[in-house]
This record gives C-alpha cells, sequence and structure tokens, in this order.
C-alpha cells in the first residue's frame, strides 16, 4: 500500500500544493519564496528518507507568518493522510540528534491527539528574514493537524541555525520511526484499537 498524500490548501493568504511520500528516498523540491525555510524541508525529507514536493506562494510582502503557518499545516494533513489508519505501525519515535554545537531531542507518538511540547530557547536574530518563533508557530500548525503528541528540546547549543537544522532534522529522524511498519504489531498500535 502506497502511503503518499498530496494535499492543496489555497487561501487569501497562500497557495499550497504539497505532496508526500512516505516511503521514499529522501528527495525533495521545495518552493516556498523562503530559502531558508526550503533548506529545513529539504533537510526534513533527506534524512526521514521522505519524497517531498512542496510548492508554496504567500503573501511575503507582509511578512513570512501566514507561509510559514500554512505549510505546517499541509504537512501535518499529508503525514496524517499518509499514514492512513496507523495499522502495523511503530507509532512512537524519538531521536537524540547533534549539529556541531547543538544537541536537540524529539519524541513523538502518531496519537492522532495534538499536543506540542517546545522548548526552543534561541538568540533573537532572523534566519534568511524569518523570526526563530515562527517555528513554533510551524510545529503548532503541523501538530494540529497531523494529530502528534510531538516533544521538541534543545539540550545544548548556540548558533541557532545549528539548532533549527537539528530540530527539522531531528523530526525527520523521529517520525520515519515512527511510522516504520512493526511486525509484531497486528492492527492499531492502541488498546483501544484506533488511534484518532
Amino acid at each position: 500500500m502506497k502511503r503518499v498524500s498530496t494535499i492543496e490548501r489555497q487561501t487569501a493568504e497562500t497557495s499550497i500544493r504539497l505532496t508526500l511520500d512516505l516511503d521514499g528516498s529522501g528527495q525533495a523540491c521545495v518552493q516556498t519564496g523562503l530559502p531558508f525555510l526550503d533548506h529545513m524541508l529539504s533537510a526534513f525529507a533527506r534524512h526521514g528518507y521522505f519524497d517531498l514536493e512542496l510548492k508554496a506562494a504567500g503573501d511575503l510582502e507582509v511578512d513570512p507568518h501566514h507561509t510559514i503557518e500554512d505549510v505546517g499545516l499541509v504537512l501535518g494533513q499529508a503525514i496524517r493522510d499518509a499514514a492512513g489508519d496507523k495499522r502495523g505501525i511503530c507509532r512512537y519515535g524519538w531521536s537524540i540528534l547533534p549539529m556541531d554545537d547543538a544537541l536537540v531531542r524529539v519524541a513523538l507518538d502518531l496519537s492522532g491527539r495534538p499536543c506540542l511540547v517546545y522548548r526552543v530557547e534561541t538568540l533573537s536574530y532572523e534566519l534568511g528574514g524569518i523570526p526563530p518563533l515562527l517555528f513554533r508557530e510551524f510545529f503548532q500548525a503541523l501538530t494540529n493537524t497531523a494529530g502528534l503528541n510531538l516533544h521538541i528540546e534543545k539540550l545544548a547549543g548556540d548558533e541557532t541555525h545549528h539548532i533549527f537544522e537539528a530540530v527539522f532534522k531531528g523530526f525527520a529522524k523521529a517520525l520515519d520511526a515512527a511510522t516504520q511498519p512493526e511486525s509484531r504489531c497486528q492492527g492499531v498500535p492502541s488498546t483501544k484499537g484506533v488511534l484518532e
């Protein structure tokens, strides 16, 4: 069964088309108008072995907020759709990932119940025109539509680029682990029988 999802979202603020293949090879073609976000999402695809095609146009003349938040919404919906009913998967995933001076821990549960715990303190400068606080908005939007329980925590690091590269790569590794097949699981990995 192919675990691929294509989502389109059109609003007065953004226009987004995204295709995600959970069983890809790490190929990415990402165009958001925000080169640093493109770099992070390409790293996400590469290190999670997901194939990702994303074209987003937003009101960047206002600021990057709408584009970043809406890309998070669409990616979260694609993760939820591609994972399907979650039969036979591991469900949980985690990663402790270093990137030079940065060390980040990411843990997630494909529970169907959105909850974000986000502890990433950084210096206040912008990354390619993106205030670091907008990445919390990205992950909150993604968590809401994917139905994830997601914990992201910076354990060490001062260089902001390294911190966020570790965040996106760590999220990729944790999601890859959670969506992997578990041969011992006969059905949905929950005592309730559903993950919603």
